[in-house]
């Protein structure tokens, strides 16, 4: 499936803002779904099966937060929560509850498009089960748990890989502090962040990816961290 084939579900409550979405996903080749309500949207999602979900989390009848949750009992769509509410905490409680990635009204087109193919791109590469990852110069090979930057392969240490294929692996994709620190050091370290932020500085250094204006290992304030393939 090409990405221009992709259905896209939108949730949300503004009329003016479905309308701006509907025209400008269609005008890229998407196809579009829509529902102002979140139980509609859980339903919708079931009988359309669609390949990314836009939602709005002040929706009239079921709070977003609470549409994630029980989206994820039974469904793996990607989410791009899309909303009012720039609290660093709601991002967080929103990427925690399943949400892929997250942008705050006022949003850019552009930006969201952005969002969206990188989600479509990351879905399509976990469901070949790619064994190789490719972003600039960077090359991961899943098999041989090798990585090379331009052409060269460097030592990681085993963290070092773990944090770099989880990163890889959903990329485009914000993920939390806490998630990240879950499936490197286990949840005992939930609240080490320190250690996230020093591990992230070496695996940056080692990559060539320059912390004051890093090209795949983002830092998302407060949040977590996201790589950048483009």
């Amino acid at each position: 499936m090409s990405e221009e084939k992709a259905k896209i579900l939108i949730i949300e409550d503004e009329a003016e803002i479905r309308r701006f979405l509907r025209i400008s996903l269609e005008a890229h080749g998407y196809s579009v779904v829509e529902s102002r309500l979140g139980e509609e949207g859980l339903a919708l999602c079931a009988k359309e099966n669609p390949d990314v979900m836009v939602l709005d989390l002040g929706l009239p009848d079921v709070d977003g937060q609470d549409v994630l949750v029980r989206l994820r009992e039974w469904s793996k769509v990607p989410v791009v929560v899309l909303s009012v509410r720039s609290d660093e905490q709601e991002k967080v409680t929103a990427l925690d509850a399943g949400a892929n990635d997250y942008v705050t009204k006022p949003f850019g087109i552009s930006e969201l498009l952005a969002r969206i193919r990188a989600l479509l791109r990351g879905a399509h590469a976990e469901r070949e089960s790619l064994p190789q990852f490719s972003a600039g110069d960077i090359t991961i090979d899943y098999v041989a748990r090798t990585v090379s930057v331009g052409g060269k392969p460097i030592h990681l240490s085993r963290k070092e890989y773990k944090l770099l294929q989880l990163l890889s692996r959903h990329a485009g994709q914000v993920l939390t502090h806490q998630q990240i620190l879950d499936h490197v050091w286990g949840q005992g370290h939930r609240e080490d962040t320190h250690y996230l932020r020093v591990l992230v500085g070496h695996l940056r250094q080692k990559l060539g990816d320059p912390p004051s204006a890093p090209k795949h290992i983002v830092t998302e304030q407060g949040v977590g961290y996201r790589f950048v393939a483009e």
